[in-house]
Order: C-alpha cells, then sequence, then structure tokens
C-alpha cells in the first residue's frame, strides 16, 4: 500500500480535514476542523477502523476553521499540533475570531510548538513530506508535498479556479499572488492538490485556468 490520503468535509465552514497513512498503519492529522462529537467520532471510527497510529498533528494554518479539533486530537492521541512560527499570533487569537463568527469554543486549544520550517523533511512510517512556506493567506501558512506519491495538502493558499481569501488579519492578496506563482508553480505542475475547502485540483489546471492568477 503506497501512502494514502482521507478527507473529511467537517465543521460549519466545511473544512477540509486530511488523515494521510502508509502500509506502516502510522499517520498525520492535517487541519482537525472537526466541530461536532459526531465529527470527532468520525474521525476517530476512521482511524480505528483502519488500524492506524496517529503520530502528528500538522497545521497548515491557523484560522479557526482549521483547529477546531486540535483540543480533541491532542487529548486522544497525546499530539501536539505543529505551527509555523509566524502563524502564532493568528493561533492565539482563537477566541477572539471565534467570537467574531459567533461561534463560541468548546475548549482551550493545546499549545503548539512552533517550528515548521521552509524546505524540510517531515517523515512519519516510509512518507516524507515536504514543508514549503507560503504566506498572504495567513502570515505563517504553509504546505505539504508529498513527492513520491504526487499531491500537495495545500491549505487554504489554492483552491479549485479560485484562492485563498487575503482580508483577514495577516492576509495579503499580493503576498499570496507571489507565494502562488513563485513557489507553488515551481514545483510538479503534475501534483494533485488537496485543499483546505472544495475539491482537489493539480497546479497544471489552476495555473491554466484559475482566473485569479491570469
Amino acid at each position: 500500500m503506497s501512502t494514502q490520503i482521507k478527507s473529511f468535509v467537517f465543521g460549519p465552514f466545511m473544512e477540509n480535514t486530511s488523515v494521510v497513512y502508509d502500509d506502516t498503519k502510522q499517520c498525520v492529522i492535517i487541519d482537525p476542523g472537526c466541530f461536532e462529537e459526531e465529527e470527532e467520532r468520525e474521525l476517530q471510527s476512521f482511524i480505528e477502523e483502519n488500524g492506524l497510529k496517529p503520530v502528528l498533528l500538522l497545521l497548515t494554518h491557523s484560522h479557526l476553521d482549521h483547529v477546531f479539533g486540535v483540543p480533541f486530537v491532542g487529548k486522544k492521541w497525546g499530539l501536539i499540533p505543529q505551527v509555523h512560527p509566524l502563524d502564532q499570533p493568528v493561533y492565539e487569537s482563537f477566541d477572539f475570531s471565534c467570537s467574531r463568527f459567533g461561534i463560541k469554543p468548546k475548549s482551550e486549544l493545546t499549545k503548539p510548538a512552533y517550528v515548521l520550517k521552509e524546505g524540510e523533511d517531515i517523515t512519519f512510517g516510509n512518507t516524507v513530506f515536504k514543508v514549503h512556506f507560503l504566506p498572504g493567506h495567513c502570515p505563517g501558512h504553509v504546505a505539504f508535498e508529498c513527492e513520491e506519491e504526487n499531491f500537495v495538502v495545500a491549505g487554504d493558499v489554492l483552491f479549485h479556479r479560485s484562492i485563498g481569501r487575503t482580508d483577514l488579519p495577516g492576509g495579503d492578496h499580493q503576498t499570496l499572488i507571489d507565494s502562488i506563482k513563485n513557489t507553488f508553480f515551481k514545483l510538479d505542475l503534475n501534483r494533485v492538490v488537496h485543499c483546505g475547502h472544495g475539491p482537489t485540483t493539480t497546479l497544471a489546471d489552476e495555473k491554466k485556468y484559475n482566473p485569479y492568477l491570469n
């Protein structure tokens, strides 16, 4: 079995949570957006039914819809979220962000480790992720590229025919465009992009057809 990715659509913002795993049964959980208890059970059931062992909790960025499930994952599997250092202000503004959207947090966020860096490799089981720094949607936004299996977990940088919003604190439109064109589009354009919201796409498809990039 090669490295596989399972996505779940969670929370009031329809966010894509990813579980990536391989034949060692080790897995990483990326951007847990589970908000309701039934969503937590869905995530837990998939992991347990497939005999997986969560070993890492990774965040592409710290907007509230991507971290709702951090307390559950941290408590259930003893994992500390790994975040890019520049996203610390966003992570720490979780309660304020929730209040802006009229959402009451169920639990305090787990204290993170601000350790993700551009160009580093993250290894679990037989799988290697390369970390890419892609600011613009969030100051410390990153993506995780699996070269061997030809995919990238992109968070909210790039969507099918769209891009991440830049009107939230720490966002900047031109910075996001530069990140996509100067970093994302320098990768193998055949890469399948697992987006933070909506369907998957490819870098080649978005470079050719995305109206925000042409």
